[in-house]
């Protein structure tokens, strides 16, 4: 357990007062189920019940993704510039285990200790999230550079990963790429974020079959948004452009849209902990957004928003090491803890924190 935490608390508001309960370097936390957490270090998969602040990390599997691979992913720096490691997670009632590695979608089967490839990942290196619908069905969304603005895939899988078909597709010129795709337990839905410009950046309400796909909202930088989650009254999402002040969002299930809090930078990570939500803020590099602090911000009701916390970015170039940011994991999560993962921050680096509130 490392003696600095990952974020350092920069105010508390009446509803929520955060409380440090451990900090874990070298892990990234990927998803919750339930009160079990799931993180990674390097391409090794753990997982830990966390209650109270006893927390035992177990070793459920390894992908093994080459030599080369497996020796950078050792090494921080080497780690960050190659883009090492798991990025995202989908945990299955039926116990399988999906992830997102550098240019593959892995599966691991109940039982078994080695993830194996179930899917080359040919445009771009990986997708940002994997989305998990009633029936275990799998979804994720293709994130490429795409300057010529071809046609993008949704792809799914209805067999625990061992599969993939496209689901849908956005015609030529529709969206540059898919930053997120988030199941809605409340409306049995799926909201898709697209991005990057004009009218590609959209928030789309998907049936779980992807046979309806809507735009909610669309036409704007204020909807190029990456972060979203669901409560049983509204939306929360938050904007990720560099070319405009960003802000966190409340579209309430009745449609009405209202801007509850501005945002120091970007942010592409959301999440809820029982009541309250949660977003981060990443350092990007930006006229506009100037902040060289990755934040947290929290709200226990929706309304009164606080930076709960804060660190800075560190030293080297963010084009080649990565921006900072602080990775909140995707998943139902019924623990009561918020964790986050900070990188490219000092102190720090590539390290999980644990919070109650």
């Amino acid at each position: 357990m490392a003696a600095n935490p990952a974020l350092i608390p920069a105010s508390r508001s009446p509803e929520l007062h955060p409380i440090h309960i451990a900090a874990f370097p070298g892990l990234r936390a990927l998803a919750w189920s339930d009160d079990v957490l799931y993180a990674s270090r390097g391409y090794s998969l753990l997982k830990a019940r966390i209650h109270g602040t006893a927390t035992n990390w177990e070793t459920i599997g390894i992908y093994r993704p080459g030599f080369g691979r497996h020796l950078t992913s050792s090494f921080r720096l080497s780690s960050r510039l190659l883009r090492d490691g798991f990025h995202a997670l989908a945990v299955l009632r039926t116990g399988h285990v999906i992830g997102a590695a550098p240019h593959a979608i892995v599966t691991l089967k109940p039982g078994d200790k080695e993830f194996r490839l179930s899917h080359r990942v040919l445009r771009g290196t990986r997708p940002l999230h994997l989305a998990v619908a009633p029936g275990d069905h799998v979804f994720w969304g293709e994130y490429f550079d795409n300057p010529q603005r071809d046609e993008v895939h949704i792809y799914a899988s209805t067999d625990g990963g061992g599969h993939w078909d496209v689901a849908h597709t956005f015609a030529k010129r529709a969206i540059r790429h898919v930053h997120n795709i988030v199941y809605d337990e409340f409306e049995n839905c799926f909201w898709v974020l697209t991005g990057d410009e004009g009218s590609e950046c959209r928030i789309l309400r998907a049936s779980c079959d992807f046979r309806n796909v809507d735009a909610v909202l669309s036409g704007s930088q204020q909807t190029r948004s990456a972060a979203l989650v669901p409560t049983r009254d509204a939306l929360y999402f938050s904007s990720d452009t560099p070319l405009e002040q960003n802000h966190i969002y409340r579209l309430d299930r009745h449609g009405n849209l209202t801007k509850v809090t501005a945002l120091g930078s970007s942010s592409i990570y959301g999440c809820r902990v029982g009541g309250a939500i949660f977003f981060s803020t990443m350092v990007e590099p930006s006229a506009v957004n100037a902040s060289r602090n990755v934040s947290v911000y929290g709200s226990a009701d929706g309304q009164d928003w606080q930076q709960l916390a804060h660190r800075k970015k560190d030293a080297w170039p963010m084009g080649l090491f990565q921006y900072g940011n602080a990775f909140l994991p995707d998943g139902q999560n019924t623990s009561g803890i918020l964790a986050a993962t900070t990188i490219a921050v000092a102190p720090g680096d590539l390290e999980t924190s644990l919070w109650r509130f």
